[in-house]
């Protein structure tokens, strides 16, 4: 059964939203909704998670093999191309980790900066873990980009042997 990849990640997309909209609507209740959603936006640490990945994938010429990785199994691709792709994934992987990192080292140093406030260790205790949740919810998908490119050239591969 050929799976479309786009439909998977939108498949994706709607079980984690409907899934988090549920965790935050059983803890914080219908009317605490919106300000629950607003502690998990932190527009600084996706800037530091996604500025790394797209940088980092162009300067290393990779850019175009991650996109087309949205279109495996869509459109016909050589071993080559699919080996690319799945280089271009696991590179945009370990990007979206080092992002991370520096995200949360960033934070930590700005948290031990302003220990003497305790008022704003939660908040920044909290900026902190949300670099972290951002690079598992990228590396969330992309883990299905990398394993539909697997199977797909391994396919090609069985292919080629027959």
């Amino acid at each position: 059964m050929k799976k479309n990849i786009r439909l998977v990640l939108l498949g994706e997309l709607i079980v984690f939203f409907a899934g988090f909209a549920f965790l935050l609507v059983v803890s914080s209740g219908v009317e605490g909704l919106i300000t629950s959603i607003a502690w998990y936006l932190d527009i600084p640490s996706l800037i530091l998670i996604f500025i790394p990945l797209v940088f980092g994938l162009m300067v290393m010429g990779a850019w175009k093999d991650f996109v087309k990785s949205f279109s495996v199994g869509i459109k016909p691709f050589s071993l080559l191309e699919l080996k690319n792709i799945i280089g271009a994934v696991d590179m945009a992987q370990k990007l979206a980790f080092c992002g991370a990192i520096f995200a949360i080292i960033t934070s930590g140093i700005m948290i031990l900066g302003n220990l003497s406030d305790y008022s704003k260790l939660g908040p920044n205790l909290a900026v902190c873990f949300l670099s972290g949740f951002y690079a598992t919810m990228v590396e969330f998908f992309l883990l299905p980009l990398k394993l539909n490119a697997e199977r797909k050239m391994n396919e090609e591969m069985d292919f080629e042997d027959e």
